[in-house]
């Protein structure tokens, strides 16, 4: 299957006459994506490792047989035109591969953020919070005359979360939080008590409050946009998530599990990513950010060293004026 995207994308290139000009292309972190950019792409990509359990992985079956055949030292005999129709293996020719970023942080909110559920106390009220908030999304969901009834009490209609975006549930949760600030605790208690529902105790709602406010990350929604948005927005957005969270950490009461836990999957996630000198370049040649969105040095230098060494053929002007510019 891989090679069936990889032979796709070379013809669409090809059609368009875009080949030379498509410096990455973007998907999905699915294993035929990551396998056909592995295989075809201009180089490996460090990023593209398919290490994650929740992820396809792609098999080494044929790899492990080339090796054990060299092993036995015996000598395969193969018809000359099946070699023929194999091809050499060199006939799609793809550009380097940039992992999606939402698609990442998709598996930092989920499969990474349940490694805070090795605290106990965390576990506890997380679980106890939410099982009660998805009582509330499943009964809005069942009828018309339930939503009529959240809507009366609450003059809001809950947000559901759901499996494809992954800031659903910080959405859901801020709605119920809103709620709670602009009609009180009165208004998700009289909803409860209709549907026979627990009511969320003054613990949960904390947690809940602490989750929608400081925890997780709405403005990184920037990254999901179609228009006015560049590959430099990648290290800067992310650079200012990790500096909030470190920032908040200190002050929070039930969530410090959750945010180490989020932080290790940034950490895992995008280093690369972070390091990346043609990226860090991107960010700095946006007019928006230059240099002010990081004081590492060495971060910046990075960026800078290659916007002047490696792009120094492609600007007219030198590299060295557009240096002088972000200074």
């Amino acid at each position: 299957m891989f090679d069936v995207l990889a032979g796709a994308l070379y013809d669409i290139h090809a059609e368009y006459q875009i080949r030379d000009k498509i410096v990455r292309t973007t998907t999905d972190n699915g294993s035929n994506f990551i396998k056909a950019f592995h295989v075809y792409g201009a180089q490996q990509d460090k990023n593209n490792n398919v290490t994650d359990t929740e992820e396809a992985s792609c098999s080494g079956e044929e790899d492990e047989e080339e090796i054990q055949e060299e092993e036995e030292g015996e000598v395969n005999f193969q018809e000359v035109t099946s070699v023929l129709d194999e091809g050499d293996g060199i006939e799609y020719h793809l550009p380097k591969h940039q992992r999606c970023a939402c698609h990442l942080l998709n598996l930092v909110s989920t499969v990474d953020a349940l490694k805070a559920n090795s605290n106990e106390t965390y576990k506890k009220v997380s679980r106890s919070s939410f099982s009660k908030c998805q009582a509330l999304w499943n009964k809005s969901a069942q009828s018309a005359t339930a939503a009529e009834t959240i809507e009366d009490a609450c003059k809001l209609q809950l947000i559901r979360p759901n499996t494809t975006r992954w800031n659903s549930m910080f959405f859901a949760v801020e709605r119920i939080v809103r709620i709670v600030k602009e009609q009180g605790e009165g208004a998700i208690r009289d909803v409860c008590a209709s549907f026979k529902i627990p009511m969320l105790n003054p613990s949960e709602l904390a947690f809940l409050a602490e989750y929608s406010a400081r925890v997780q990350w709405p403005r990184l929604s920037i990254l999901q946009a179609e228009t006015n948005i560049q590959m430099g927005w990648l290290i800067p957005t992310l650079t200012q998530l990790k500096t909030k969270l470190d920032r908040i950490k200190p002050s929070l009461k039930f969530s410090k599990p959750l945010v180490d836990a989020i932080q290790l999957g940034l950490k895992n996630r995008f280093s690369e990513i972070l390091e990346d000198p043609e990226l860090i370049a991107a960010a700095i040649l946006l007019p928006k950010f230059k240099t002010s969105w990081t004081k590492d040095e060495a971060i910046l230098k990075k960026g800078l060293d290659y916007i002047n060494m490696d792009m120094e053929p492609l600007m007219p002007l030198g590299a060295s004026q557009i240096l002088c510019s972000l200074a």
